[in-house]
């Protein structure tokens, strides 16, 4: 799917800085599906955390993400949008939210999330002291697309200009739970997912 104009016009302007004044290293971007939808999930540790994630894919891939509800009002609502991103009520199930992000899959989308919801607190790195929600690797499971783990760091040091680093990796395997229902299924996807993204951070 092609980029909006904004979309296109951040990207591009984005990347000398990136580049030159965060140092930005990318790693892993051969997992990541050339065409067809699928889900991007990564750790959370900050608002910037989609800067790097998105950028460091473009032109290839317009990603596109689940925010909060909180951030669409005009004209920031309106801004954000038109960047690509689409909301979603945080504490509730918010269905509506996770159709339209099953839907865009289908359609051939990049949808990114953050399966711990919010920002991870300063120092929590433990893989089971940041509760992943199940909603990201269900996306996945409807949808019937690749659920692609990735790790940042650095975004929550942006005024030390400290450098940034993203880390793609693998698909997570889902192909042996297709028969087991879509609750168990995404509990174990899950599972695996926070796994894969805990190995990437530590290469980072």
């Amino acid at each position: 799917m092609r980029p909006t104009p904004l979309y296109r016009a951040i990207a591009t302007a984005s990347i000398p800085v990136l580049r030159g004044l965060f140092r930005l290293r990318v790693t892993g971007l051969e997992h990541i599906p050339s065409e067809g939808g699928f889900v991007l999930a990564a750790n959370h540790t900050s608002n910037f955390d989609p800067w790097p994630l998105g950028v460091a894919l473009f032109p290839g891939r317009f990603l596109r993400f689940m925010g909060k509800s909180e951030l669409f009002w005009f004209p920031l609502g309106a801004f954000i949008g038109a960047a690509g991103a689409f909301p979603v009520r945080r504490g509730q199930k918010d269905l509506e939210a996770i159709q339209t992000a099953v839907e865009l899959c289908r359609e051939g989308h990049a949808v990114v999330m953050f399966p711990e919801g919010t920002r991870r607190k300063k120092g929590l790195v433990k893989k089971h002291e940041a509760k992943a929600h199940t909603g990201t690797a269900r996306i996945a499971l409807e949808a019937g697309v690749p659920l692609v783990p990735a790790a940042i760091k650095g975004t929550d040091r942006l005024a030390r200009f400290a450098p940034l680093s993203v880390a793609y990796g693998p698909p997570i395997p889902l192909d042996d739970l297709s028969d087991q229902d879509i609750r168990d299924a995404a509990t174990v996807a899950t599972e695996r997912l926070m796994e894969a993204i805990g190995r990437l951070e530590a290469t980072l």
